[in-house]
């Protein structure tokens, strides 16, 4: 029995002993394949940050292996060619590897700061020495001042001329001299006129006549022969004729003009003198042409006289003159002030301000703007560093704004201060254009469809068809004569009443031509028969060449001749 027991105890044993084998083993593969699965992990992450480490490293130094995408000539960025050589002034072109602004567009802060070709990048440090400044296109009101210069004379309105209405001597004058105050009904002249007495005496016959058909006659004369009522007055009542009658003054002013003295023979038609009235006066001011427009009656003004620092007038402009002076190309603007003070003399010269009506607009500081002879344009800020130089279309002009009618948007930045140094930079590469929506998204297909990155030696193209980048556009032209009819040089383009071109159908017509720069103008004079050949681009008619020719000896026969024609390549040419 215990030798059954002891057996029964080490098989026991034994079953334990391979149990426990058995749950190591377990043990062992499963750590085995826990180590595996983790050192596939970590190997998988070291590898990607050394791939990623490298190609950043390998990027890094690509730009010296990079392919130029053209090369260009140092002294003209238009000439650009697929090739290294000359430029027409025999300097060699550069190679150009790209904007490389242009490869950051879309991503991050970069994508708002690039406006394509002339993008300029600078430091901020450069930036702060050079004394950047921007400013904002706003709209508001246009507020337009004229300043203008004027002097000031009678209103004409209340201007007297005094003549006499008969043939007389001037017996007494009471206004000695040029610019004596006058007062209303104050005695001007005293007069002997052979005239004034026999009407008079017509009166007098008249009241002993009792007639008073005769008498109404008599009266008339006189107040015709503007004879004061006080004189005939004083007549009827003392029936005595005198021999002297005097004038007085019509009304307030003073003596404007004076043509005459003590004892001078007058006759009707002379002015004796001219009594103007100083307590309303009228400013004539001038105004350029370009600013008339501006002008309407009613417009506040404001004036200030050198004679008086510091005092400040205001006025309206009462009529704008018709006409403009064609010397000085400047129309007249009256003005009307009042005077009651009598500070205002006649022919004294004052600053004028008019405030014309100004409408709402986009204005940017006038500094900010750059004028050429041929284009307006200023340097657009992008944030970032980033400037452009764009051309813009401007308007009206008040004291510190100018309005923008084209090219920039309501909040967009400008620079206004050392915009010049940048513009210089800007304006050598570019097409002075903002970019909008098609430019922008074309750029985004092109860097989609580039495809410089992809290792394309173990793709299949062999069914894929490529486009043949040999084939050239193509032109329709033709070569036919024809009578000159009319010449436009300036914009190089004549009308010719050419003759039938077989070859296309069409019968003898006149048409109008577009003359390329390489033809000579001078072969085009009116009544001029030449024989040219011209080609058909965005149904414009370009005469390409041209050379003289006489009637006689052109063949009747000559047949106009159709050829398709390649368009030279700009990446192609030399």
């Amino acid at each position: 029995m215990n030798t059954n027991t002891k057996e029964t105890t080490q098989t026991e044993n034994k079953t334990s002993t391979k149990t426990l084998k058995k749950t190591r083993l377990k043990t062992i593969i499963a750590t085995a394949i826990i180590s595996a699965l983790l050192g596939a992990v970590v190997t998988t992450f070291f590898v990607d940050n050394n791939g990623s480490s490298a190609n950043t490293a390998s990027s890094s130094a690509e730009p010296t292996k990079k392919k130029p995408l053209y090369w260009v000539a140092p002294m003209d960025p238009d000439y650009k060619r697929d090739k290294p050589g000359k430029s027409p002034m025999g300097m060699e072109l550069i190679p150009y590897y790209g904007d490389s602004m242009a490869g950051n567009k879309g991503h991050g802060s970069d994508a708002s700061s690039y406006e394509g070709t002339g993008t300029i990048r600078v430091n901020p440090d450069v930036i702060n020495n050079l004394g950047v400044r921007t400013a904002s296109a706003q709209i508001k009101n246009l507020h337009s001042q004229i300043d203008t210069v004027g002097f000031i004379t009678y209103d004409e309105d209340k201007l007297v001329h005094i003549h006499p209405r008969v043939q007389g001597w001037i017996e007494k004058l009471y206004v000695k001299a040029l610019g004596d105050p006058i007062k209303k009904n104050q005695p001007l002249y005293d007069i002997y006129s052979p005239e004034l007495v026999n009407a008079q005496e017509e009166l007098l016959l008249a009241l002993d006549r009792k007639n008073q058909r005769l008498i109404t006659a008599a009266e008339n004369r006189l107040v015709a022969l503007q004879v004061p009522s006080q004189a005939v007055e004083h007549l009827i009542k003392t029936k005595k004729v005198q021999q002297t009658v005097t004038f007085y003054a019509p009304q307030n002013g003073v003596v404007e003009n004076l043509k005459i003295r003590e004892g001078f023979y007058v006759k009707p038609g002379s002015t004796i003198m001219s009594i103007g009235d100083l307590s309303e006066v009228w400013l004539v001011a001038e105004v350029f042409e370009r600013q008339a427009a501006e002008v309407k009656n009613g417009t506040a003004v404001t004036m200030t006289l050198d004679y008086l620092p510091g005092k400040t007038y205001r006025g309206k402009v009462d009529y704008v003159y018709p006409t403009l002076d064609a010397k000085t190309r400047t129309v007249k603007v009256r003005l009307r002030f009042n005077n009651d003070k009598g500070e205002f003399k006649p022919n004294m010269f004052a600053q004028v301000a008019i405030h014309t009506n100004g409408d709402s607009a986009l204005l940017i500081p006038k500094e900010a703007l750059i004028r050429t002879g041929s284009q307006d344009r200023v340097v657009l800020a992008l944030g970032q560093g980033s400037f452009k130089s764009i051309e813009v279309k401007v308007g009206r002009f008040d004291h510190d704004n100018v309005e923008i009618l084209s090219g920039l948007d309501e909040g967009e930045k400008v620079v206004s201060s050392a915009q010049f140094l940048l513009d210089s930079e800007s304006s050598k590469t570019s097409d002075f254009k903002r970019m909008n929506h098609s430019d922008a998204q074309q750029q985004e297909n092109e860097k989609s469809n580039d495809m410089s990155g992809m290792d394309m030696s173990k793709m299949d193209m062999s069914g894929m068809k490529m486009p043949d980048k040999s084939k050239k556009a193509t032109v329709s032209s033709a070569t036919v004569n024809g009578t000159v009819v009319s010449v436009m040089s300036e914009h190089r383009m004549v009308t010719i009443d050419r003759e039938a071109i077989e070859k296309w159908g069409r019968e003898a017509e006149q048409v109008d031509f577009t003359v390329a720069d390489n033809v000579d103008m001078s072969l085009f004079s009116i009544d001029a028969y030449v024989m040219f050949t011209f080609e058909i681009h965005d149904d414009d008619f370009v005469i390409v060449s041209a050379m003289s020719m006489k009637k006689e000896m052109a063949k009747p026969a000559t047949k106009s001749m159709t050829m398709p024609m390649n368009k030279p390549s700009q990446e192609g040419e030399k």
